[in-house]
């Protein structure tokens, strides 16, 4: 996988709110789980998990729009209604970026695919590795492991 050029710059469809991703992803992903789809309108999203101290709002100010009781909360643009992140109640230390909202997501390839129970039969994707669900904690820290040495290929 190519690397961003950072800062990477990236904006909602209306350009009200804007961000920068300041270091490289920890991950790349491709998550078709049924929420994913019903809010991208799609088979499923991409996203890069960011650093949280890598990853900056430079105009606008998102709203977050958590379902009640969901560990996730996903911050959209107040004004086109463009869903731009997600942070995930104890996993602070990172931002799940929409990283096709950058001006160039040329980049971005998808290292894992998550939540494939839910997949649409046609959906395929490059993705190296595919998960029913969520990777245990102990599999995870090994992806990041892996995806840290992968993105270093370019």
């Amino acid at each position: 996988m190519r690397q961003p050029n950072l800062p990477a710059g990236g904006t909602c469809r209306c350009s009200t709110t804007q961000f920068e991703i300041l270091a490289p992803p920890l991950m790349t992903l491709a998550c078709h789980c049924v929420d994913c789809q019903r809010m991208c309108a799609s088979a499923f999203s991409l996203g890069a998990m960011i650093p949280a101290d890598g990853f900056k709002i430079v105009k606008g100010t998102p709203v977050a729009r958590p379902l009640t009781g969901s560990p996730r909360h996903h911050f959209f643009c107040p004004i086109c209604m463009t869903l731009m992140f997600t942070k995930v109640e104890g996993a602070e230390a990172r931002v799940n970026v929409r990283a096709t909202l950058c001006r160039d997501s040329s980049w971005l390839t998808p290292f894992i695919e998550i939540m494939t129970k839910d997949k649409l039969p046609w959906a395929v994707t490059p993705a190296i590795h595919s998960y029913d669900a969520f990777p245990s904690p102990a599999e995870f820290k090994r992806l990041l492991a892996e995806f840290a040495g992968w993105s270093d290929l370019s």
